[in-house]
């Protein structure tokens, strides 16, 4: 699986391209958690290339969220296919997170 990481101005773009399932969430995972070593991390996350995510990927996308909320940020997640925006809700953690529809509107939001 490849995963671009773009920066849009200060906030950091992670692009995940395939599934995110089993070692591939992991990597996704590793990635992300480079982001959270700055001192006011902006994090969007697009899924826009994910067809779908497994446990591992939920509660990695979970952490994270708990890890910026102890910097008083959030995780932002764009274009969720509704695949899994379905998971996310069937598992009740939509509210880790706020969903927009486009990148730019995420990142926008930190302005």
């Amino acid at each position: 699986m490849k995963i671009e990481a773009l920066k849009m101005g200060s906030v950091d773009v992670i692009v995940p391209l395939g599934p995110l399932v089993d070692k591939d969430a992991t990597e996704f995972g590793n990635i992300l958690r480079e982001k959270l070593h700055v001192t006011k991390p902006h994090v969007v996350v697009s899924l826009q290339h994910v067809p779908y995510m497994d446990s591992v990927a939920l509660e990695t996308l979970v952490l994270v969220s708990e890890d910026l909320a102890e910097c008083a940020e959030e995780l932002k997640l764009a274009q969720v296919p509704q695949i899994c925006r379905e998971v996310l809700e069937l598992t009740g953690t939509t509210h880790y997170f706020r969903i927009f529809n486009e990148v730019e509107d995420a990142v926008k939001s930190y302005l």
